[in-house]
């Protein structure tokens, strides 16, 4: 359609939101669907975090705000900082948003010249190369495999920086792989980032308390204080608070980085919901206790899907130390023939066929960058997820 701008034709729909509403259709069709596809934990908001929007309401916090944030909202992630990355901002440098996914978005397109490259470890979240390319960049993917755990080495990071980097995107735990970075394998990466100064550092570190077995979790400018100047931390309260629609996100940086994101902001969306910031408030400094909880549950659910997905015939699932996703290999599905017929030529076909066949929605590697591999979400009910496992084994099991 003529009508429409040019820079839609570089992007396209995001893949977990299309299987995800595929999965909802078919099950309003009436059909048995296991929908593994979204990236929400299934427990509910916390009661406290509830209590303080309802409060917000009635004491009338209804208005519009600061347009990146109210000061209460920035005092806490200023205090959340401290307290748990050892790093100390000022509220002028804490920006907060729509959702993580505005902030990511706005420091993009604050920042981002046509024939600015964006180094993207794959594999990785599927909106990081469409906003690059929205605000003009361009996306330098790096393979992060299976046999490096799904973590990008300090010699390929080396390689993939060229004069026109003006970013890394950063993210541990990662989504989709649930990989995350020890204080030394981030080290190897500062090390490589303090060689090469016009290289800025985005760190998404949205799964940063979900993280299982006594992994500790630590943050590229937490590792390497010389890179704090040309760093954004960003995260958010959707993951670990279970606060998904709520959409608060929140970054901190360096202070012209941040002013221009305000900016950028006051032309768009203009404030985050007043209530939904007062809730973020309290999320923050109100008590810490069930996120522990609710990771027992997810770490018996991580160890439940990835011991039942290594019984499935041509599946190969690591474990992941964080987030809430297995990235299995279906490389031994591929050139397979299903029952109806359909041959495995890829990871497409194998999760159009696992769905058509046995009702069950995972997301394709192609999506996430890293082929041949399929992302399942564990964020769901214990009885789904086994069932699940069942008909993929089932499924695998099948293939000629």
């Amino acid at each position: 359609m003529a009508f429409l701008a040019d820079s839609l034709s570089r992007i396209k729909p995001s893949a977990t939101i299309a299987v995800t509403n595929k999965a909802r259709e078919l099950k309003a069709a009436g059909r048995d669907v296991i929908g593994l596809g979204a990236g929400e934990p299934d427990f509910d908001t916390p009661e406290n975090i509830k209590e303080a929007a309802v409060k917000a309401i009635r004491d009338g916090q209804t208005k519009y705000t600061a347009v990146d944030g109210i000061p209460e909202l920035k005092k806490a992630i200023c205090d959340k900082f401290a307290r748990e990355n050892g790093l100390t901002y000022k509220p002028s440098q804490v920006s907060v948003g729509t959702g993580g996914k505005q902030v990511l978005y706005n420091a993009l397109m604050a920042t981002l010249n046509p024939g600015d490259e964006v180094i993207i470890p794959a594999p990785y979240w599927v909106s990081y190369p469409d906003m690059v390319l929205l605000a003009g960049g361009t996306p330098v993917f790096v393979e992060a495999g299976i046999e490096t755990g799904f973590k990008v080495t300090g010699a390929a990071l080396e390689a993939a920086i060229t004069p026109k980097t003006k970013w890394i995107i950063f993210n541990s735990p990662s989504n989709p792989s649930g990989a995350a970075y020890t204080a030394g394998e981030l080290k190897a990466l500062t090390d490589v980032l303090m060689r090469h100064p016009h290289v800025w550092v985005m760190s998404d570190d949205m799964y940063e308390h979900l993280v299982y077995d006594d992994f500790t979790f630590a943050t590229p400018a937490q590792v390497e204080p010389g890179l704090y100047d040309r760093t954004l931390t960003v995260n958010g309260v959707s993951k670990a608070y279970c606060m998904t629609g709520w959409r608060i996100g929140y970054a901190a940086g360096p202070e012209a980085l941040i002013k221009a994101m305000a900016t950028l902001q006051s032309q768009s969306t203009s404030n985050p919901s007043s209530i939904a910031q007062w809730a973020a408030v309290e999320a923050l400094n109100g008590p810490q206790g069930f996120i522990a909880e609710h990771n027992k549950v997810f770490k018996e659910r991580r160890d439940l899907v990835v011991s039942m997905l290594n019984q499935a015939k041509g599946i190969t699932c690591p474990t992941p130390e964080g987030a809430f996703y297995v990235y299995p290999s279906c490389a031994g599905t591929i050139g397979k023939t299903s029952p109806s017929g359909k041959v495995i030529t890829s990871d497409d076909d194998f999760v159009t066929e696992l769905l058509e066949v046995e009702g069950v929605a995972v997301v394709q590697g192609s999506a996430f960058g890293l082929a041949p591999h399929f992302r399942i979400s564990y964020a769901t009910a214990t009885s789904a997820l086994e069932e699940a496992c069942k008909r993929i084994q089932r499924f695998c099991g099948n293939l000629r």
